[in-house]
């Protein structure tokens, strides 16, 4: 890692699993902050084992969201464990958890326990539901954040055969969640700096889905008022109900978008273009698709004019991309500064050059399963290149943290032996 670590000195029990805590979890580690992941003896992370592609191989599942740890194997249902655990919450800044509600006390460490050993940790919490919700206890996962988080409602196709609520691959649910996560720990961890004292953090999948659908509600309350929505393919040639409908593949922000072919689409998945038109792209658009005559013409000259001639608009850039590939498409565009991009893969995501460069995608070398590929970290700094290191191995950090914390090497081993570690 270049320049200065920002994180460094900042100590933080993740005691977290599967996605949306570790990838909260993991981005602070990139940024210089020493993440104990606490796991149990003998099993781990359920996702060191999910979807493996390397038998008795860490899965990628587990080595995505998990660089940058370090590994403390503990069983906290046995006294020694239930020390240990003691002994690093007083030497630490944050705890990280997503277990069900009321887990943490039923291990003993409620939060006025917690704040007993250490009145100025900072306690961090994913949930399914906010605190006093009336699906509080409801065991939430990504697919059903995103259906309670208003996602699923708003997205997919609302006549025909595929009609219905569609789920985003995106995960809304879980990395969103951790991400807001990691700005309410580092907020509190400012607000320590003032007063000295720690805090309860916590973000809710549900609050975290609903946050990035703020123009679907911000819509919801247009059709309220107004009683349509222009902007939307309904409009004018159907009639609106009483709810923000599915679009399909329209654009979300105010301006009309669309996914169109491209040469090949035939065998190709992913050979399509999405394109916006945009008020003030609207004669360079024309320019490009050699139409001069579309300036003038009132039917075009205004987007409340275009809409009703929106479908055969895309139709006709259908048309004029038809024998191109997606790239040769976007390459004219662009030069006209006209909104749109490829519809790109995983598989090209993965190879592609400038993401590469960028420290987008970076290569990782792991003790077991060799090299692998995965994400960098998203957020780019001028004096800061996080350096993605491999996820542990399961307990590969326990001797060494508990060391750490004043334990003898006899007293270390007589933990593995009574299975506490």
């Amino acid at each position: 890692m270049s320049g200065n670590k920002p994180l460094k000195g900042i100590k933080i029990i993740d005691f977290t699993h599967v996605q949306a805590g570790p990838a909260c979890t993991q981005l602070l580690a990139w940024f210089g902050a020493d993440v104990i992941k606490v796991e149990r003896p003998g099993a781990g992370d359920v996702t060191r084992s999910q979807l493996r592609d390397i038998p008795d191989a860490d899965a990628l599942y587990f080595t995505m969201l998990n660089s940058n740890k370090r590994s403390l194997t503990l069983d906290t249902k046995t006294p020694e464990g239930k020390e240990v655990l003691e002994k690093l919450i007083k030497k630490s800044d944050v705890m990280v958890e997503n277990f069900g509600p009321g887990a943490l006390d039923r291990m003993g460490f409620t939060w006025q326990r917690i704040q007993e050993l250490n009145p100025g940790m900072i306690l961090a919490s994913v949930k399914g539901f906010s605190e006093g919700h009336h699906y509080e206890d409801l065991k939430v996962y990504e697919n059903v954040a995103q259906c309670a988080g208003g996602a699923a409602s708003t997205t997919g196709w609302w006549k025909g055969e595929n009609a219905g609520p569609t789920i985003s691959a995106a995960a809304l649910g879980d990395s969103n969640t951790g991400m807001h996560l990691a700005i309410g720990i580092l907020t509190a961890i400012i607000g320590r700096q003032q007063t000295g004292k720690g805090q309860k953090v916590s973000v809710s999948m549900q609050d975290a889905v609903l946050n990035l659908c703020r123009v679907k509600m911000r819509d919801q309350l247009r059709l309220d008022k107004v009683g349509y929505l222009e902007e939307y393919p309904q409009y004018p040639h159907e009639k609106f109900g009483d709810v923000v409908p599915r679009g399909g593949n329209a654009g979300g922000g105010g301006q009309p978008g669309w996914i169109l072919k491209c040469k090949g689409w035939e065998t190709d998945p992913n050979a399509y273009i999405y394109f916006t038109i945009q008020g003030h792209a609207w004669e360079p658009i024309c320019d490009a698709l050699g139409k001069p005559e579309w300036k003038t013409d009132p039917n075009y000259t205004t987007a409340k004019a275009r809409q009703p001639h929106i479908m055969d608009i895309f139709a006709t850039i259908e048309d004029f991309i038809k024998d191109k590939t997606k790239f040769e498409a976007v390459d004219i565009f662009r030069k006209h500064d006209i909104p749109c991009a490829p519809v790109l893969s995983m598989k090209e995501l993965l190879h592609d050059k400038s993401l590469r460069a960028s420290g987008s995608i970076v290569e990782v070398p792991h003790k077991v399963r060799g090299s692998y590929w995965t994400v960098g970290s998203p957020i780019k700094f001028s004096d800061l290149k996080p350096e993605v290191k491999a996820s542990p191995l399961l307990g590969e950090h326990t001797d060494e943290v508990l060391a750490e914390l004043g334990y003898s090497k006899d007293q270390i081993g007589k933990m593995h032996s009574n299975k506490a570690v």
